[in-house]
């Protein structure tokens, strides 16, 4: 089924059809869904951290994170046509495969909800202020239920559809902003002690690789070309990597240091600076797409990955009837998941690197540890 022909209405894919991906969609889901939210929170937590010099933890995060891939695709390949679920069930046996899933969807469920949290908070402090938050976590959460109900290939050619949309505002973001930038800004170079550049870069990877491994969920069972989508992997993590070290330096040199490190969302910041000729001014807006396109990749694939765990939790056939309750339950969890902005910072601050090391990190080297030892016996 075409996916013109599932927008115009003709539903989901029947159960029990195999969605295929290829390798060109795959690295520009990759880069979409690395970019997600860290485009908005990277730059201001890293120069918190390292100053001038997040940018430099940023390049050292992308080296780790190359490594991190072939971790990902190393893991991948141990059952290359099943899903990351029904690969930890394999590995892990049946009742510790299972109470291993139910982390994961126990994670997916949780971080989604965060996602969702930053999109309303987004939306609520810095566009539309009198808008109850509610309401916009319910409008982005149908659409993101939508895609989940079209299927994972109708999102992987929408993806195709929507990267030249974010490619354009990347190049008038970084283009526009280019006259106001100050390079003394960037000195000293070096100038953050290790144990400060050791946790900025931490972070770093935290936000933008380990998260990847829910990419598991479609790689490579799901790739028409296990190899090339391979290669499409780590170009995919490179180019984004690269995209959000181009943000940082962008908020540190137009910006500066101390108010990078204020703002909440820099990027969005970034974007106000943008006066041609004081006639092309105040398109913060229209550059606000490009955010709202990786936050829903982001968050897709977050909510993708809870519902093939629940999937492979209660043996069900197809994911779809569970789209809609799920939906729901984000949208109320959004509510909660952090109180305010100072409990969300901390929480990004000093929770969520040894949270989300657990899943992208432990638990991959630990399958492919077990795989190992039950290979030699």
């Amino acid at each position: 089924m075409r996916f013109a022909e599932r927008l115009a209405g003709r539903g989901p894919p029947e159960v029990g059809t195999k969605e295929k991906i290829s390798p060109r969609q795959f690295a520009i889901l990759v880069i979409l869904c690395a970019i997600g939210t860290p485009i908005l929170i990277i730059p201001a937590t890293l120069t918190s951290i390292a100053k001038q010099d997040g940018w430099i933890a940023a390049c050292l995060g992308i080296a780790i994170s190359l490594v991190l891939v072939r971790l990902y695709i190393a893991v991948g390949n141990l059952q290359s046509e099943k899903s990351l679920f029904a690969v930890i069930e394999h590995v892990l046996g049946s009742w510790l495969g299972k109470a291993v899933n139910l982390a994961i969807v126990f994670f997916c469920l949780v971080t989604a909800s965060e996602v969702l949290y930053f999109i309303g908070n987004f939306m609520t402090t810095q566009i539309m202020q009198t808008t109850p938050m509610q309401a916009i976590n319910i409008l982005f959460a149908i659409v993101v239920m939508m895609g989940m109900r079209l299927g994972i290939e109708s999102l992987a050619r929408s993806a195709e559809l929507l990267f030249p949309v974010f490619v354009l505002l990347i190049l008038v973001l970084a283009v526009f902003t280019t006259p106001q930038i100050h390079l003394e800004r960037l000195q000293p170079v070096m100038e953050t002690n290790m144990k400060s550049m050791a946790w900025a870069t931490m972070y770093f990877i935290g936000t933008f690789s380990l998260t990847s491994f829910l990419l598991l969920t479609v790689f490579p069972s799901d790739m028409d070309s296990p190899q090339a989508a391979s290669k499409g992997f780590y170009r995919g993590m490179l180019i984004a990597g690269l995209v959000l070290v181009v943000i940082i330096v962008l908020s540190i040199t137009v910006l500066g240091t101390d108010m990078t490190a204020r703002q909440t969302y820099p990027s969005y910041a970034l974007a106000k600076k943008i006066n041609v000729g004081h006639f092309l001014q105040r398109i913060e807006i229209v550059m606000a797409i490009m955010w709202f396109i990786t936050i829903f990749y982001r968050m897709a694939f977050y909510v993708y990955g809870a519902l093939l765990g629940m999937k492979q939790l209660f043996h069900l056939k197809d994911y779809r009837p569970l789209v809609w309750p799920v939906g729901m339950l984000l949208v109320a969890l959004s509510m909660l998941v952090h109180p305010n902005v100072m409990h969300s910072e901390e929480y990004n601050r000093s929770v969520w690197v040894p949270f989300v090391s657990t899943y992208g990190l432990y638990l991959p080297i630990l399958l492919l540890i077990v795989h190992a030892i039950r290979r030699k016996k």
